[in-house]
């Protein structure tokens, strides 16, 4: 879906999108006593910049033919697409808070569930399917010629599976036009740095080698560099054969709560109170910080 190009404003408004995503996602995981708080709060920017300008997606009407898909193959990530939603008007956050993980309504898990939240797409959560998911989908999509784009966001420590790479090197030899892939490339995984797990650097070499046009946002919380790098992608086009898109992003895990930003041990777990306090505090203070430099 082609937009105007951003302006000051733009960037503004969905900067407070991205602080008030935050504020419900933390909110969201402190009541249900269990998310990945690090590598949810890491994607908040690209992933509201997606939903809130650039999808042809409606969150109220998430069936309607025609529309983009949004694929979001780390799918222990998944509140932050539920916060999104709330966000944009979908859910009610004690909603989503009394109907999460529910034996007899649950409608919200802890990895994506598409039997459950009709705005997700793709189930997922093993790691390693979502790519090759959304390429399927963009394969049928010329084979329809349809006119809609998939885009995908993965993790960087979910490259260590093969299966990704199956599917980039299958997306470049099809040259899917109506293909992006955004990598949120925080450099931390659950047991340690990428780069000490198993090093996928250079990516932007490995991905150019396997077909891709590469793509860097140099600090992936900036929402500016964020809607720069986004409005630069030509429109989708499933029947033109071009190099997919790669964005990559670098990211910063945890960012926003002063104490997570860049520690590994906030992968995944729960929040007490007082940490849930002292999070909401940080981010309150960062996003004061970040409206006093729009003057």
């Amino acid at each position: 879906m082609k937009v105007k190009p951003y302006d000051t404003a733009t960037v503004h408004e969905l900067e407070e999108a991205a602080y008030n995503v935050r504020k419900t996602l933390l909110t969201l995981v402190y009541n249900i006593g269990m998310g990945h708080l690090g590598g949810e709060l890491s994607m908040v920017e690209v992933a509201t910049a997606w939903y809130f300008r650039y999808l042809n997606f409606d969150v109220k009407d998430p069936h309607k033919e025609g529309r983009d898909r949004f694929v979001l193959s780390k799918g222990h990530c998944s509140e932050t697409l539920y916060s999104i939603f709330s966000c944009l008007g979908a859910y009610d956050l004690d909603y989503m808070i009394n109907n999460f993980e529910c034996l007899d309504k649950s409608k919200f898990g802890m990895h994506t569930n598409r039997k459950y939240c009709p705005q997700i797409e793709a189930s997922a959560g093993s790691l390693g399917h979502g790519l090759p998911i959304a390429v399927g989908m963009a394969l049928a999509g010329r084979k329809q010629k349809a006119t809609n784009r998939v885009v995908v966001l993965t993790g960087d420590g979910e490259l260590d599976e093969g299966s990704n790479w199956e599917a980039l090197s299958t997306a470049g030899h099809y040259q899917l036009g109506n293909l992006v892939l955004c990598v949120d490339k925080n450099d931390l995984q659950m047991t340690g740095t990428t780069a000490d797990v198993m090093n996928i650097n250079p990516l932007d070499k490995r991905l150019e080698a396997f077909g891709w046009d590469v793509r860097w946002i140099d600090d992936g919380n900036d929402m500016e560099q964020v809607l720069a790098a986004l409005d630069a992608i030509p429109e989708a086009d499933s029947q033109i054969r071009r190099k997919p898109i790669a964005i990559i992003a670098h990211t910063v895990k945890g960012k926003d709560v002063d104490f997570m930003e860049g520690e590994v041990k906030w992968h995944g777990g729960g929040i007490a109170e007082d940490k849930y306090l002292q999070a909401m505090a940080s981010i309150e203070k960062n996003w004061e910080e970040r409206k006093s430099k729009w003057q």
